[in-house]
């Protein structure tokens, strides 16, 4: 039965596993999800609450703990609890829902909501519903009050008051829960060699480069061993810096063209800026400093400061971004990585304002260590061949990710063709 004595709603999804032809129903979740409400006097490790990574041990996910001292009143989570944050995120301004995947039992924040489900099946087809940032809005923005500094009001008794459509047979639920583990475990996997093959990039970077106090790398390709030290030398020796502007916003006509205008949020994990999420035009691009293509885009101003690319064609750059167009002394590879390697450093020039910012003269002062052209083509080279097997394996997985999101859309009634 349905909640309020109202009649079940019946859908199909777009495709079944064979065997299986009963309806799906509308029911609330109290209909396959309790709350246990077990406390965490065993005082049990504290675990987060991460959109990518799921439910995590905090310190290892964080790098500390934000736990209170006392974690007694802490909710208990087992394998397979359905875990509600209330915690507003941007894509998903009404919280996170995430299945617990581990053996054993942790605590978790009492501002979250814990619920046993049924069966783990369905506990893994209710999080990957959740995945959608159109599903749980649709769901849980009916459900949501916002309250004072954006804090969500939602109860868990009105959560789970919430409907969904899901199969009412539970072997169906095992089909579709096997099928979307099987892609939860590649998608895994991958992202595990993705992330693996950066830490050995970073700790390749580490040997490539010269230590603090050190002016030689401690690990030298065989026809440079022997060369000598390297050289300090500044950014500004680099070539041009160059710090971005922002041709005026209240002018149409500067703006929707064909001349990318890279801003902070353009620059991602990857190397390259292909593409940017604002273009000017010609009139645009004339009020503007123009960066040509390979140089090297730094963020100096702002929360994103030491993030790092390089622009694959020729563009402008807001203010937030020094630009350095290198000479033909140098690789323009190896600039790049040269200031990767040294962000971390170069981000803490900015202390600790209310907005951190590194001005032009300040970021083309900085001092690196610099070896002769050759040996900067060489590193570049080696770097390079890492950061294009990284960005081959990295589609593959936003590939796999696509593929599940599809699956899921057939998978799943799609939301408002629920029939009367």
């Amino acid at each position: 039965m349905s909640s309020k004595g109202k009649s079940p709603v019946a859908l199909i999804p777009q495709r079944r596993f064979p065997g299986f032809f009963e309806p799906w129903l509308f029911e609330p979740l109290s209909s396959v999800l309790s709350e246990h409400k077990v406390k965490n006097t065993a005082r049990h490790e504290v675990f987060s609450v991460s959109m990518d990574s799921g439910i995590v041990n905090q310190v290892e996910h964080l790098g500390r703990s934000y736990a209170a001292a006392d974690t007694s009143n802490y909710n208990v989570g087992h394998r397979f609890d359905v875990v509600y944050t209330k915690s507003p995120l941007r894509a998903f301004p009404f919280g996170i829902v995430k299945q617990c995947k581990f053996d054993g039992e942790v605590a978790l924040s009492p501002l979250y909501g814990v619920f046993t489900p049924n069966n783990p099946y369905v506990g893994l087809m209710i999080e990957a519903f959740f995945e959608a940032p159109e599903r749980a809005q649709a769901f849980l923005s009916p459900l949501c009050q916002k309250g004072a500094k954006n804090t969500l009001q939602i109860t868990n008794e009105t959560f789970l008051s919430g409907r969904m459509l899901l199969p009412i047979e539970e072997g169906e639920q095992q089909k579709i829960a096997d099928c979307l583990g099987s892609a939860d475990a590649l998608i895994a996997a991958l992202g595990r060699k993705v992330e693996a093959l950066k830490a050995h990039k970073k700790g390749l970077m580490q040997q490539l480069f010269p230590q603090e106090g050190e002016t030689q790398p401690r690990r030298r390709f065989p026809e440079f061993e022997g060369a000598g030290e390297w050289r300090e030398m500044s950014v500004g020796d680099f070539g041009q810096v160059i710090t971005g502007s922002t041709p005026s916003t209240a002018d149409p006509t500067l703006y929707e063209g064909s001349i990318p205008f890279v801003s902070p949020a353009d620059i991602s994990d990857l190397r390259y800026v292909d593409e940017t999420r604002t273009t000017l035009t010609e009139a645009g691009f004339e009020k503007t400093r123009p960066v040509r293509a390979g140089s090297i885009l730094f963020v100096c101003i702002g929360s994103s400061i030491g993030k790092i690319a390089q622009n694959t064609q020729e563009c402008a750059t807001n203010q937030q971004i020094n630009a350095v167009i290198p000479s033909a002394k140098h690789s323009d590879g190896f600039v790049y990585f040269a200031l990767s390697n040294a962000s971390d450093r170069i981000a803490l020039l900015a202390g600790r304002q209310a907005v951190p910012i590194i001005n032009k003269s300040m970021f083309s002062s900085v001092r690196l260590l610099v070896p002769d052209l050759l040996e900067q083509e060489r590193i570049a080279k080696c770097l390079a061949s890492l950061d294009d097997l990284i960005a081959a394996e990295s589609r593959k997985l936003d590939t796999l990710k696509t593929h599940k999101k599809g699956l899921m859309q057939q998978l799943f009634p799609r939301i408002g063709e629920r029939d009367a």
